[in-house]
């Protein structure tokens, strides 16, 4: 059943437990809000911010909406970077499309000396940094990473030209205690790292994704305890459960979902081969 199918069926405006959700569908998770009061004050200062953690605990969700909430300010320019694999020359070919500057894959001092200029005169006229917003960083190579710094750094690292949120894995912060990225490190300031979520966590979470997609009575209190309680305090796990849930439901046309059709997809006993007799 498609999903247009199932939000005329429960009366829902989207599908909570797809990823494209709208903006005021992100949720804060917990322990994220004074960072996102610090990220707002950084605006004005640049640097580097950090967010890390197991895959799965919202990580991306978290940049989004520190995304969604950096562009509501006023003249602030925002820039995702889309491919952080991408080797030193790709990376500032990027870094001009996102601000508007137009390099020269030849010259790359050029480029270097362009993009510095741009971010000086937006620092001036506007009085915020340029951010940029880098999900997946734990792929950036070295490189890149060590040019970033030395390409945000002003006057004698005495003032930043740009503000960039890293948000990786765990494998982010344990590059930076080498002798390479080490001096990238010491420049991090706020940092989140999200931990899984208990159950009554992962139940707030259910509750406020129904009651902003329209339907807050779609899953009983019951199937609510039993998804936070199955999915390993991991978000993702706990969307890809409820999204089967809410497809079969919609296929069986069940009225209500309960904890019933959880036993029924999920049961271990489901998939256990017969012996044979």
């Amino acid at each position: 059943m498609n999903n247009i199918d199932i939000k005329s069926l429960y009366g829902l405006k989207y599908n909570p437990f797809l990823p494209n959700i709208p903006e005021e569908a992100l949720y804060t998770l917990p322990g994220s809000e004074m960072f996102e009061v610090r990220i707002r004050s950084m605006a004005g200062q640049g640097g580097f911010a950090l967010i890390t953690g197991e895959p799965g605990l919202g990580k991306s969700k978290t940049l989004h909406k520190m995304a969604c909430c950096l562009e509501k300010i006023p003249d602030l320019a925002v820039g995702v970077m889309q491919r952080p694999q991408s080797r030193l020359g790709d990376f500032y070919r990027e870094l001009g499309e996102l601000f508007n500057v137009a390099l020269s894959p030849a010259n790359r001092y050029g480029g270097f000396k362009a993009l510095r200029e741009h971010w000086i005169h937006h620092c001036r006229s506007t009085l915020f940094k340029p951010v940029l917003l880098i999900d997946e960083a734990q792929h950036v190579s070295d490189e890149c990473l060590t040019e970033l710094r030395i390409l945000q750094s002003h006057q004698f690292d005495s003032q930043n030209l740009l503000f960039t949120i890293l948000c990786g894995d765990n494998r982010l912060p344990e590059r930076f205690r080498s002798p390479e990225l080490l001096p990238l490190g010491s420049r991090i300031g706020p940092r989140l790292v999200l931990e899984p979520l208990t159950p009554d966590q992962l139940q707030d979470y259910l509750h406020f994704a129904l009651d902003q997609a329209g339907n807050s009575r779609l899953m009983s209190e019951g199937l609510i305890r039993t998804l936070a309680g199955h999915a390993a305090n991991n978000l993702r796990i706990l969307n890809q459960m409820a999204a089967e849930l809410l497809n079969t439901a919609a296929v069986k046309e069940l009225p209500k979902i309960d904890e019933a059709l959880f036993f029924q997809l999920f049961s271990p006993s489901r998939s256990r081969p017969k012996r044979d007799e």
